[in-house]
């Protein structure tokens, strides 16, 4: 409890400022069928903009208990007039495996973050060149990240989603298709997640995710796995 009120105290200056919402997923792939609560924080300032996202997937027990929660935070820092701007990150969590939690390791990410927007705001896009630490398995890695949103017919539809790319060692024990393999290890992983919404109102949205994965999880290969989503903007 205690580190939740610091967390929240933490980032409450961010929070009064900024973009927020709460997403529901419905996940149809295959053997998967379950709910990810995702939550979604975007605040800019005149020194940067800050992100961070929480996962959390219900796929546990009998009851669907949570069985994962994913964190990643980035903070984007200049004191410059430039599309230019220093990037650091933090992604972590932990996941039920046979019914314990196991830690997600640490990553700690730093690079450069270039920016784009057209005149009217309804288009962004942000390519980011990361260096990437991740604790007790791959120290020396590297991360490209792409981001991007873009909104069309007077703001009704909206296409979003990132792409990364990135060196990790693997050892992967199933295949696309969820059947055991023989392990492969794997030195790079893919992962992007494009979402497409029907925007109802400024403050409720409904339409899909699209999770494409690559060598990720211990799967070795590429998996597609889409979504039935939902969305409240705060």
């Amino acid at each position: 409890m205690k580190t939740f009120i610091s967390l929240f105290w933490l980032f409450l200056p961010f929070w009064l400022n900024a973009q927020t919402n709460l997403q529901l997923h419905y996940d149809m792939g295959k053997n998967r069928n379950y709910l990810t609560s995702t939550f979604e924080m975007f605040s800019d300032d005149k020194f940067g903009n800050t992100f961070f996202f929480v996962d959390i997937d219900f796929d546990g027990g009998k009851y669907h208990e949570p069985s994962m929660a994913y964190l990643e935070i980035a903070r984007c820092l200049k004191f410059w007039d430039a599309p230019f701007s220093a990037h650091i990150e933090y992604n972590g969590g932990m996941m039920g495996v046979q019914g314990d939690y196991l830690p997600i390791n640490h990553a700690f990410l730093g690079g450069v973050d270039y920016a784009w927007n057209d005149t009217k705001f309804t288009k962004f896009l942000n390519f980011k060149v990361l260096y990437k630490y991740i604790t007790d398995k791959t120290p020396l890695s590297f991360q490209l990240t792409a981001v991007w949103t873009l909104h069309f017919f007077d703001g009704k539809f909206t296409a979003s989603g990132f792409a990364d790319f990135w060196r990790e060692t693997n050892t992967n024990f199933t295949n696309a298709a969820g059947k055991e393999i023989e392990p492969i290890d794997t030195k790079f992983v893919f992962i992007s997640e494009p979402q497409f919404w029907y925007n109802f109102s400024k403050h409720f949205a409904a339409g899909s995710e699209i999770e494409m994965a690559s060598n990720f999880g211990s799967v070795y290969g590429f998996k597609v796995c889409p979504t039935l989503a939902v969305k409240w903007i705060f």
